[in-house]
């Protein structure tokens, strides 16, 4: 979910990277009273009306790069009459082949609009990204995916957060090695962590609500990079901050972040925000290349001793 009227510097890149992803995109114009709802506005945008982004491009208007987002109202009608609407004077400054491509002069609820006007007019963009199951075989770009199944337990691994030195630790620890950068030539990799709590909605019936969730990446300590089952101590946590971390603990059955971390290893620590709290979770992890990833535990021996039998 993006504010529109405060958007990452990168906002074009991450809505042009989940339309090649399939994700699906919706945008929305909030309203001040219930009287607003529906409206139209004098550039024809119906406010409180749920709108989808279905593409992106970047054109040449008169010699400078111009950014353009195309959304499409889903009644199939009422569209923007603004700059690069269907009949808007902008794209007679296109090159004919683009315009011929891009332009669609029908009613048909589909329009451009300039990412600068997107944002100005439109109050708030959520991107929901889809598994690679859930994707057509034919789509060109897919997520790498990898999920895991972990539990809270009293006692053992519910730690809760960083607030909580003396047992943030116990909480269970994933590992992801992010090896493959992004295209844009820096040596950083974009991924989602999605953080979501298991059964909660059947067991409200029990008198249970959700609990505050979230979670908090760190790098991999030097000695430990290429080893597996290493589970990190409390001294570690004590020491040294975390990479990167959800936006906020929050009691919704499902927190997610998009990242991005240099190249390298790193440690995936989700918990509830108090410690002793318990629950079922789910912790997905999606990569715009393809990345490794395991659960880190200590390793359990058992020492029995010798029995032998007496015929």
């Amino acid at each position: 979910m993006y504010e529109l009227s405060k958007p990452p510097a990168d906002l074009y890149t991450i809505i042009k990277r989940a339309v090649e992803r399939g994700s699906l995109l919706g945008c929305s114009i909030d309203i001040s009273n219930t009287r607003d709802m529906e409206a139209v506005t004098f550039k024809k945008l119906v406010k409180g009306h749920a709108y989808s982004v279905t593409g992106v491009e970047e054109v040449n208007f008169r010699g400078t790069p111009t950014k353009l987002v195309r959304i499409r109202n889903p009644w199939g009608e009422v569209e923007w009459t603004g700059a690069w609407s269907d009949n808007a004077r902008e794209w007679d400054s296109v090159d004919p082949s683009t315009r011929s491509k891009l332009n669609n002069r029908s009613e048909d609820g589909e329009f451009w609009m300039s990412f600068q006007d997107f944002l100005r007019e439109y109050s708030r963009l959520e991107i929901c990204n889809l598994t690679a199951d859930a994707l057509e075989a034919s789509q060109t770009k897919k997520w790498s995916t990898s999920l895991f199944q972990g539990e809270w337990r009293r006692g053992s691994t519910a730690g809760g957060c960083r607030n909580f030195p003396a047992t943030f630790w116990i909480n269970p620890q994933f590992k992801i090695n992010l090896k493959i950068p992004d295209s844009s030539g820096k040596n950083d990799c974009t991924f989602l962590v999605a953080l979501m709590q298991k059964d909660r909605r059947k067991q409200r019936k029990e008198g249970k609500d959700m609990e505050t969730i979230g979670f908090a990446v760190y790098e991999v300590p030097s000695e430990f990079v290429g080893q597996s089952a290493v589970h990190l101590k409390r001294d570690y946590f004590i020491t040294h901050a975390s990479s990167a971390r959800s936006e906020t603990f929050i009691n919704l059955r499902e927190v997610s972040s998009r990242l991005r971390l240099p190249v390298g290893e790193y440690i995936i620590v989700p918990s509830t925000f108090e410690p002793q709290k318990e629950a079922n979770f789910v912790l997905r992890v999606f990569s715009e290349k393809p990345a490794d990833s395991e659960e880190l535990d200590d390793e359990v021996k058992a020492n029995l001793p010798k029995v032998e039998l007496f015929g």
